[in-house]
């Protein structure tokens, strides 16, 4: 803060006042300029003058410090006080506004405070309905690429039980959950202490976890919880604070979690094969626009051990196409091995290739043979219901510079868990693999994958038409 303004916060001030402490303040402000060195204490001496500036104005305006003192009371007599009279002068209307803007500021805070509950700082408000709306999403994504990796393994009824149960309250008995006993309530705390340490990645951040969990229930913190949800959410804040990993929750159902059966179906897979099969594993339309611009739309990243033929015949149907455009807008997810192939015909050289479900998260996309489109524009239709597999593919572009990303931010799905179930109500979903991004960015996690050109999601595939065409004529 330089002399200039400095003076300038003094002018702020009424005349009699500048008249009769002028001097001091400025002696006062260079003396501390002179002593406080360094970035930090000058940043304290700006924020001390400013703060001082707004709490002294409002006093410095109700009087006029006059600069005449008045006559004493009882001239003559030693004996009778002496008092000085300040002349009073009304608020003036900026030091009304000023005040008042104050304190509904302050009086807003306040009751904002209140309102929230004792631990967890996000539960009310449009934040809790925008974090509802990014898990929705996320456990559906979730939900799509567990069932269908089960399928075609022959173990849909493990992710049945594992994952989608805990989400689809139509696979799930009707039963209700009573609220929870001391005993209860016990149980599921150890059972996430002791779940943390046993399958969380981090080790020392998951004995540190486990031991504040443990603290806290022994010094009664949770005694008067005894709604499930509400117990959910509690231990969600308190792990998540300590291991700094949005990706761990406790989750509460109220209805029964299954156990998950000991064996794999068979039929699951003769299923999902069939399934596929009817609806030409979910390549929705494959075709060339005017101006040899190819077209692909997907609506899911299918088992490459049951569709690869039906993705390379897309591929080879579009191998000729000056520019490809993907259609990813209802896209929910999938297998990564399919998000993997779909990709490699696009590139003529290797190239990092970022997997958060798989080992450390990334390895090499090797070239597909005979592919010409390694080195043909790209462009990828996206909107909020792109999810999971369909953003890993489209984030991987878009870092790649390989791909131009039009439409709707998507949904924000990236890390899924291994879920582990406690009891009938409560799981947890637990990161047991460290996850690392090669392209030393944030994945999509929570955020979605921003477009280059955004527009709405019914607009895009003009939108990417019309860039394609102006990019021919170039």
């Amino acid at each position: 803060m330089s002399d200039r303004i400095f003076a300038m916060l003094l002018r702020l001030y009424p005349s009699r006042f500048r008249e009769k402490y002028r001097d001091e303040a400025w002696q006062l402000y260079r003396d501390r300029r002179r002593d406080e060195t360094g970035s930090m204490r000058k940043a304290r001496l700006y924020c001390d003058l400013l703060l001082n500036a707004l709490t002294g104005l409002p006093r410095a305006w109700r009087n006029s410090y006059a600069a005449a003192p008045v006559p004493a009371l009882a001239p003559g007599n030693r004996a009778a006080p002496l008092f000085r009279l300040l002349d009073k002068e009304p608020l003036r209307p900026g030091a009304i506004l000023f005040g008042s803007t104050l304190s509904f500021a302050a009086l807003l805070a306040f009751g904002v405070l209140l309102s929230l509950p004792t631990a967890v700082y996000i539960t009310s408000g449009k934040a809790k309905s925008a974090i509802e709306s990014v898990l929705e999403r996320v456990n559906r994504a979730a939900s799509q690429d567990s069932a269908d990796q089960a399928a075609a393994t022959g173990s849909l009824a493990d992710a049945s039980a594992t994952q989608s149960s805990t989400r689809n309250p139509s696979t799930m008995s009707a039963a209700s959950a009573p609220n929870l006993t001391a005993a209860e309530r016990t149980l599921v705390i150890h059972s996430v202490a002791d779940n943390l340490v046993a399958h969380y990645y981090d080790r020392d951040r998951a004995q540190q976890a486990s031991a504040d969990l443990l603290s806290l229930q022994d010094h009664g913190y949770y005694n008067a919880i005894a709604d499930g949800r509400t117990l959910a959410t509690r231990l969600t804040f308190e792990v998540q604070r300590t291991t700094a990993d949005p990706h761990l929750k406790i989750e509460f159902s109220s209805n029964i979690i299954p156990d998950a059966p000991a064996r794999s179906s068979a039929a699951a897979l003769d299923q999902y094969r069939l399934r596929m099969q009817q609806d030409n594993c979910t390549f929705a339309r494959v075709e060339t626009l005017p101006g040899n611009i190819g077209y692909l739309k997907l609506n899911s990243f299918p088992d490459p051990a049951v569709c690869t033929a039906t993705a390379r015949a897309a591929i080879a149907r579009l191998n000729h196409s000056e520019a490809i455009i993907f259609d990813l807008r209802d896209n929910t997810g999938g297998f990564p091995e399919m998000v993997a192939a779909m990709a490699a015909p696009l590139f003529d050289r290797p190239v990092p290739w970022y997997n958060p479900r798989v080992g450390d998260g990334s390895h090499w996309l090797s070239p597909a043979r005979g592919s010409r489109l390694a080195n043909k524009p790209v462009y990828i239709l996206t909107s909020d219901l792109t999810l999971s597999a369909a953003e890993q593919f489209t984030y991987n572009l878009k870092m790649l510079k390989r791909a131009t990303i039009i439409g709707d931010t998507t949904g924000g799905g990236a890390h899924v868990g291994v879920f582990h179930r406690i009891d009938d109500h409560f799981g947890m979903g637990i990161p047991e693999t460290r996850i690392i991004n090669p392209y030393g960015k944030p994945d999509w996690e929570g955020t979605g994958v921003e477009p280059d050109v955004k527009v709405p999601p019914a607009d895009a595939l003009a939108t990417a038409e019309e860039v394609a065409r102006t990019r021919f004529t170039k």
